[in-house]
């Protein structure tokens, strides 16, 4: 198999420096280039046709957000790996409006790096282990606030904590998934079985998949 093709856009150049250690000591990996600012990015993306661009999101002039919105408006078939230090929500979703398929966090390790550009090579979305937590409460929060009349008189994570029980998720699973502790699981379980006057969590998931949950 060829090695993917990389093109790295940051403008630390002791990250790039290590970046290109990385993608050359890898045998699955070929660096074709680097960019100092987001123009750089779009000029070397449009030239030199990389399978993979490693984009950065703070850099001079047009920023990462703005360059990655441009590569894939102008070659679809790039993929765009967010690699940068913002974990907020706000650049997470603004980076995969903008159409990047992976958002990693400048601390991963060189395995977790390697992975996620083998991953987005291949047409897959990937992303650090805490902004993948963070997006998946997210997106279990905004599910639960859509049925606002299903068991109002349970809060927003005991709504969520319910829909996890009736997909038939254990404690241990969906405190993973919330990052809460296994105690705090078990006390929104409690509140929740008495809130709905069952006796056990296995009437609580009758009662939650005929309201439509799980």
């Amino acid at each position: 198999m060829e090695p993917i093709r990389v093109l790295i856009a940051d403008d630390h150049p002791l990250y790039r420096d290590g970046l290109r250690a990385m993608l050359g000591a890898a045998a699955e990996t070929e660096l074709v280039g680097e960019a100092a600012t987001g123009d750089e990015a779009i000029a070397q993306a449009a030239d030199l046709q990389p399978d993979v661009v490693l984009m950065d999101l703070q850099m001079p002039g047009t920023n990462g957000i703005e360059a990655t919105r441009h590569i894939r408006q102008t070659s679809p078939h790039m993929a765009i790996l967010v690699l940068t230090m913002f974990s907020d929500d706000d650049s997470v979703f603004t980076a995969l409006r903008a159409g990047a398929q992976g958002y990693i966090l400048k601390g991963a390790d060189r395995a977790e790096l390697l992975r996620a550009i083998l991953a987005v090579s291949r047409g897959e979305a990937i992303f650090s282990p805490a902004i993948a937590r963070w997006l998946m409460l997210h997106f279990a929060t905004l599910s639960a606030e859509r049925m606002p009349a299903v068991f109002p008189e349970l809060t927003d994570r005991e709504r969520v904590i319910l829909e996890l029980i009736a997909q038939g998720r254990s404690n241990t699973e969906i405190a993973t998934r919330l990052v809460l502790s296994p105690k705090t699981v078990r006390n929104h379980i409690s509140n929740i079985l008495s809130k709905l006057q069952v006796a056990d969590r296995a009437q609580a998931i009758i009662r939650a998949r005929e309201a439509g949950l799980g």
